[in-house]
């Protein structure tokens, strides 16, 4: 096994902690072959989960098209996260590489260049919609001295962590157990459904839960 697929099979198990009504994201930061730090996304702490109604922008999905509206989105980064957490514990970071389940967006990009990671390590892909500012991603991509670099290997979780958009732009929600499992036992709080109570908090048009 590669390292960078042994790192990344880290950071698909991090991912699992990610409790997002959109995309689930981990992240491993590593530095001279260790790692220093791990990060998933969610809402800040002590704050209500997205599961739980907590992030506007991911509770209303039919209003915030997906990659805009990340300035008013309250959920922290899987990469912010590793890198906070990182800080927070006294773990300099600069030098490190980070492998992350999703390719970083504009904030965790500058954020890492900023913090003088070496370089970045992806398993899927992540573009912006408009075309003249994913040229300008790309740019601060190559910005990295060790590049931004894709991991070439086997998700078995691609689908959940990555839902995609059912007919009419509605959410196709996709859990695990254990989650599906912390739902029903909100739903049961709420007196509805299942079914009802993810539409209630996730989006008025996402009408289905899908369980694998």
């Amino acid at each position: 096994m590669e390292p960078s697929q042994y790192y990344m099979g880290i950071a698909i198990a991090v991912r699992e902690r990610a409790n997002c009504l959109g995309r689930k994201v981990g992240a491993v930061m590593v530095k001279e072959n260790r790692i220093i730090s791990t990060g998933y996304n969610g809402t800040p702490e002590g704050t209500d989960n997205c599961i739980q109604g907590g992030c506007v922008r991911c509770s209303k999905r039919a209003t915030y098209s997906a990659s805009v509206g990340y300035d008013v989105c309250i959920c922290v980064h899987a990469e912010q996260n590793a890198l906070i957490t990182a800080a927070r514990f006294g773990n300099a970071v600069q030098g490190a590489e980070v492998y992350s389940t999703l390719r970083p967006c504009f904030d965790c990009t500058k954020a890492a260049l900023q913090a003088k990671v070496r370089g970045i390590y992806y398993l899927h892909p992540w573009e912006y919609p408009l075309e003249e500012l994913q040229e300008q991603y790309e740019i601060l991509h190559r910005k990295f001295p060790g590049g931004v670099n894709k991991v070439d290997m086997v998700d078995p979780q691609a689908d959940w962590a990555n839902p995609p958009s059912g007919p009419g732009g509605r959410l196709e929600i996709r859990a695990l157990p254990e989650q599906i499992e912390n739902w029903k036992k909100a739903a049961k709080a709420s007196g509805l459904t299942p079914e009802a109570w993810i539409a209630s908090v996730a989006d008025p048009a996402a009408d289905r839960l899908l369980k694998d």
